[in-house]
């Protein structure tokens, strides 16, 4: 007898993957791709979007053919800030622009004159000046520097929603991706801001549904209940929602490393948008207070460049377990030692400097300096909130040496960690379940484990 599954394919920047899940979400098949990225008109670095759809086609195919799997269900998880551009035909018009390409000074200059000033607009949006991480910029973007293409287009899909597309051929806008830093969603009106109906931007957005919306169809003579895609940090954050009954903050790790707080009632203030503080969104309309860093990014450089100075492999540091003697050494006489290369912190010194003679001590120095951004990150998204549960995800939950200073640095709070590489999509397979969780839920599927501040000597 075939077993009943869910698949969801997680579209990141680097892995796009699939997971199959059955009936209680326990992971029964995974797979891998990556490919090479292209370059736009202008020559600057994006995704092949000709090859993901092939390939997304190629292995939903495959799957539905598998004669010992049935597919009853799928969903799609993906990366945000990024728009997909379609004519009447329903013809792809441009690349998938970049959320890492420059926009021109002057354009933003001229956009914050008509719809700023940008601290108010910040505030009002939930979204930092970030130029092509709005994606509501890159719409604005080509409207004043492709009018001719602007001209064209018939729908303009959030890529979760184009992935979705791909399979339904329903074009639909959903919450969680237009909540995500877009500049787009003016969080006191609980609607697109003002500039968008100004400009004729909502004529090319398509109606909008929640993350919990199916589509049910006959797909190659298979009956399916389709998704319509979810933002990836929304999405990793559903299962935490849906199963613990007390506020929280949930740390989630990765190149990026997000704080959230899911559980903030108040718009944000003048001095979160000054510490970069932004919004995102719940799959039923909430915003979610959220603090970011390029942490993981920063870490692997780092590593890299101490691996160099010390002459060991690029993966000893995944080595080095935290060190009691080493880290009161360091903190006894402290100094911040490390310059940053995507970080501006004030504290950091003109160049790097440091008079370790072990790698270890080096590392202990490095992540000491880090963990006190990444507890200045969480109090930031904490805000006047009071919450004592803190749950870290992703890259760093298995870090040793971090997780022991966050849990230092954090006493007051109650740490725990999930090994939730499936994170996103797993909420993106709860998404359209519309099952409910109980308590147990993150201890049976993620690995929950609780940890203990260690002793002060």
């Amino acid at each position: 007898m075939k077993t009943d599954l869910t698949a969801v394919f997680d579209i990141g920047k680097t892995n796009k993957k699939l997971f199959l899940f059955d009936e209680d979400y326990q992971e029964v098949y995974r797979e891998y791709k990556k490919f090479d990225l292209i370059e736009d008109e202008d020559g600057h670095p994006t995704e092949d979007l000709n090859a993901l759809q092939a390939w997304l086609k190629e292995v939903f195919d495959r799957i539905l053919q598998n004669k010992k799997h049935n597919i009853t269900a799928t969903n799609f998880s993906t990366y945000g800030a990024s728009f997909v551009h379609l004519d009447e035909d329903g013809k792809v018009l441009t690349p998938l622009y970049n959320y890492t390409k420059p926009l021109d000074g002057k354009l933003l200059e001229g956009f914050y004159k008509k719809y700023g000033p940008q601290p108010e607009f910040a505030k009002a949006t939930g979204s930092s000046d970030a130029g092509m991480l709005n994606s509501g910029m890159q719409l604005y973007w080509l409207k004043h520097s492709r009018p001719e293409i602007f001209k064209q287009i018939a729908y303009s899909l959030h890529l979760p929603q184009y992935i979705s597309y791909i399979f339904t051929g329903i074009p639909l806008s959903e919450y969680t991706s237009i909540g995500c830093h877009t500049g787009l969603w003016d969080y006191s009106k609980k609607d697109y801001h003002d500039w968008v109906y100004a400009e004729g931007i909502n004529r090319i957005l398509p109606p909008i549904v929640s993350a919990a919306t199916s589509i049910n169809m006959n797909y190659n003579g298979k009956h399916i209940k389709l998704g319509i895609g979810i933002h990836d940090s929304s999405a990793a954050l559903l299962p935490y929602v849906r199963s613990i009954g007390s506020k929280f903050i949930l740390v989630s790790t990765g190149t990026w490393s997000i704080a959230l707080n899911p559980f903030s009632e108040k718009l944000l203030a003048e001095e979160d948008i000054q510490k970069d503080c932004i919004n995102y969104m719940r799959i039923n309309g909430k915003p979610v207070k959220a603090s970011r860093m390029f942490l993981g990014n920063e870490y692997i450089i780092q590593t890299k460049l101490l691996s160099k100075q010390f002459g060991v492999s690029d993966d000893y540091h995944k080595t080095v377990e935290f060190d009691y003697d080493t880290f009161f050494a360091i903190i006894k006489d402290f100094t911040h030692c490390f310059r940053w290369e995507g970080i501006n912190n004030v504290n950091m010194p003109p160049e790097t400097n440091y008079s370790y003679d072990k790698f270890e001590h080096a590392y202990h120095q490095l992540m000491v300096e880090l963990v006190l951004l990444q507890v200045e990150s969480i109090k930031i998204a904490m805000g006047d909130d009071d919450i004592e549960q803190l749950y870290i995800d992703g890259g760093f939950s298995d870090n040793d040496v971090y997780i022991k200073l966050v849990s230092h640095y954090l006493r007051n709070m109650e740490l725990r960690t999930t090994d939730s590489s499936l994170g996103s999509a797993l909420g993106a397979a709860i998404a359209i379940s519309g099952s409910k969780l109980n308590s147990k839920f993150l201890r049976k599927n993620y690995a929950l484990k609780k940890h203990v501040p260690f002793i002060l000597k």
